[in-house]
C-alpha cells in the first residue's frame, strides 16, 4: 500500500551570532564608539546600538548620513579595522547567552541541521566558537564569504547552501530587525530573540513569527517551532 503522506524534512535553523548566541552587542557598541572617537566623530551610543547587526559598510553609510561627516573610502576602511581591534580588546568580557550551547546541542541531538550566519568577519566571529564549545569546522558563514551582509540575504542564502537545504525550509533566528529583514528577503521564516536589545513589537513588525527572551526561552519552546523530541514518534 502506497504511503499517502510523504515524509517531510524537519526545519533547519540559521543563527545570527552577536546578541543571539553570545552576549556581545554592547561590546560592539563600545568598540564602534571608541573607533569613532579616534576619528573625532561624535555619535550617540543609542544610535550606534540601532545599527548593530547590519554590515559595517552600511553602518558607515548611515554614519555619514546622520553626522554629515564625509569619509573617504580609505577612512571608512580604517574605521572598520579600528572597530575590529577595539572589539577584540573587549572580547574577554563576552559570554554565551543563557541556553545558547544547550540549544545548539539539543538541535544536533535531534538531527536538526543548523548553521551560524553573521555580519562579523571571521577574525572576530571565529572566537565565539570556543565560547560556545563548538569545533572549528562548525558551519559558519561570515562577512568575508559573501558579497553583501545584512540586511541583504546573502549570509542566510549561503548558510542554507552550506547545509544543503532550500532557504524556504529554514528558520532564521536573530536579535535585530536587520536579521529579520534579511530572513524575509531570503524567503525564510524569522524567529526573534530579545537578548540583543530590541523589543517584541519591533521584532514582530520586522517579520518574526515567534519571539523569545533568549536562547534558553527558545529551547524551552522548541515544540512551537515544529521541533519534535528525539524519542517522540508521531502516529
Amino acid at each position: 500500500m502506497e504511503d499517502p503522506s510523504p515524509l517531510t524534512e524537519p526545519p533547519a535553523f540559521l543563527f545570527d551570532l552577536d546578541g543571539t548566541l553570545i552576549d556581545s552587542v554592547y561590546q560592539h557598541v563600545i568598540a564602534w564608539r571608541n573607533a569613532l572617537a579616534e576619528m573625532e566623530i561624535d555619535l550617540a551610543v543609542w544610535r550606534i546600538h540601532r545599527r548593530i547587526g547590519m554590515s559595517g559598510g552600511l553602518f558607515v553609510s548611515a554614519l555619514i548620513r546622520e553626522t554629515g561627516v564625509d569619509l573617504t573610502a580609505e577612512q571608512a576602511e580604517q574605521l572598520q579595522k579600528a572597530h575590529a581591534r577595539e572589539y577584540l580588546r573587549q572580547h574577554g568580557s563576552v559570554r554565551p547567552l543563557p541556553g545558547a550551547a544547550d540549544l545548539l546541542a539539543t538541535l544536533s541531538e535531534r538531527g536538526i541541521r543548523w548553521a551560524i550566519a553573521t555580519s562579523g568577519r571571521r577574525a572576530t566571529a571565529g572566537r565565539a566558537l570556543g565560547l560556545l564549545g563548538l569545533p572549528e569546522d562548525t558551519p559558519m558563514v561570515t562577512r568575508d564569504l559573501v558579497r553583501h551582509a545584512k540586511p541583504d540575504p546573502d549570509l542566510f542564502l549561503a548558510a542554507a547552501r552550506r547545509l544543503g537545504v532550500h532557504p524556504s525550509a529554514t528558520m532564521v533566528v536573530g536579535d535585530s530587525v536587520w536579521d529579520l529583514l534579511a530572513a524575509r528577503r531570503a524567503g525564510a521564516l524569522g524567529v526573534g530573540l530579545m537578548s540583543g536589545g530590541y523589543g517584541r513589537e519591533e521584532l514582530e513588525r520586522a517579520g518574526a513569527y515567534r519571539v523569545y527572551r533568549d536562547p534558553l526561552d527558545m529551547l524551552e519552546h522548541l515544540d512551537e517551532l515544529g521541533v519534535r523530541g528525539g524519542a517522540v514518534i508521531d502516529p
